[in-house]
């Protein structure tokens, strides 16, 4: 009795439990599966999506996208190489007598100006043969007096038949002999004045002086190859560069004609502009083992941006598009078939167009040769969501600016 008695109680928790479990299961069904009367047509429900935001719907609105004008301008045709800095000159100074170092009066680095004094080298041995030099032109200056003295005697008695003409004619000798000595001594001191000036070296042209390779104290020669200091000249500044032999024709018509070619230097990034020159020069021959030829530009460089051995970019002018096709910068669009452009037709709608590209002008406009016209419309903003017949609606600076400042006062 007792066992059947445990049995049909455990039997009914069984059931209980069932059945609380069953209604829970119930009421979350109830509560979570959507009703399809109450939803059907409210705001944000599946109806309210598919009439307010289908693919019906968007495939008939305009997408807002901004525009620019197709204009005309005067576009430069340029190209590009890459330079080295050269200086204009650059001069190793050196002693051109032999002596003991004194003095150096120039620091490195530092800016000289042609015919200032750089160093002294100790002058006195060659004020001493100066000086030498002048003592023996003042006693053959005087022998030359007193042998003309005696010609002149000479003479009269020769006139009066008391002279022989070889006693004449040998002090006329002497007298030539004289006034050759006295050159071959003013010769001697014009020499030793040289030397002297010689001692006292100075820049030979003006520049920036390098590191100094001789300190004051050491015996200098003129038979030295190192040199005191290097010169180097950079104002003006040359550029050199190559360009491929392609150009050749178009570079000779303005070189040989006596016109310069106006050149821009870039530091190596490309990005800011260090100086502005023009082409002068150009090789006579062509680099065979390149298919290149070498030109030179020359830049006043005045505050000194380009620095010898400097690589730089070259911009290099070589003419003039008149009047070319230019549209924005931003319009022009990059496809595996080529360039393309999105131009705004009268009833607002969009056409896809192929153009060819020209030189761009500075960094907002790019000049077209073929594919687009002087007055149409083309798509500058809005462009990844164009296809070819779009409908389009032109938002202006204005309603932009306007449309920012709503939002800024949100």
């Amino acid at each position: 009795m007792i066992s059947t008695t445990k049995n049909t109680s455990s039997s009914r928790r069984r059931k209980i439990l069932i059945a609380i479990l069953v209604i829970v299961v119930a009421l979350l069904a109830w509560r979570f599966w959507p009703h399809s009367g109450n939803h059907a047509g409210a705001p944000g429900g599946m109806g309210g999506m598919g009439g307010h935001g289908g693919p019906g719907m968007m495939s008939g609105m305009a997408t807002p996208v901004h525009s620019g004008q197709v204009t005309t301008a005067d576009v430069p045709v340029y190209l590009n190489a890459l330079g080295t800095v050269i200086p204009n000159a650059t001069v190793t100074v050196t002693s051109r007598v032999d002596g003991q170092l004194v003095k150096v009066f120039f620091t490195e680095g530092q800016k000289v100006e042609a015919g200032q004094v750089l160093a002294q080298i100790d002058p006195r041995s060659y004020q001493a043969t100066l000086a030498q030099y002048q003592g023996d032109l003042s006693e053959n200056q005087a022998l030359l007096k007193s042998a003309e003295l005696t010609l002149a005697r000479y003479r009269k008695l020769f006139a009066q038949d008391s002279l022989s003409r070889q006693d004449l004619d040998t002090q006329i000798a002497t007298v030539g002999q004289y006034s050759g000595t006295i050159k071959a001594d003013e010769a001697q001191i014009a020499a030793a004045k040289l030397n002297l000036e010689f001692a006292k070296i100075t820049s030979p042209i003006a520049g920036r002086a390098g590191l100094r390779l001789v300190d004051a104290g050491n015996m200098v020669h003129s038979t030295d190859t190192t040199g005191i200091v290097t010169i180097t000249q950079t104002q003006p500044a040359a550029v050199t560069f190559s360009v491929p032999q392609s150009n050749i024709p178009v570079l000779l018509k303005s070189l040989h004609s006596g016109q310069s070619l106006p050149a821009i230097a870039f530091d190596q990034e490309g990005s800011s502009q260090l100086a502005e020159g023009s082409v002068q020069f150009i090789s006579n021959q062509i680099d065979t083992s390149t298919g290149s030829v070498a030109l030179k530009a020359l830049f006043a460089n005045k505050d000194e941006a380009l620095y010898p051995n400097q690589f730089v970019n070259l911009r290099l002018q070589t003419g003039t598009l008149k009047q070319a096709t230019v549209i924005p910068a931003q319009a022009l669009q990059l496809s595996s078939d080529g360039s393309f452009v999105y131009v705004i037709n009268k009833d607002l709608t969009v056409t896809r167009k192929e153009v060819k590209t020209g030189p761009t002008l500075g960094e907002t406009q790019q000049a077209i040769l073929s594919g687009v016209s002087a007055g149409e419309q083309v798509v500058t903003e809005g462009i990844d969501r164009l296809s070819n017949g779009s409908k389009v609606k032109v938002i202006t600076a204005e309603e932009t600016k306007a449309a920012g400042g709503s939002a800024k006062a949100q």
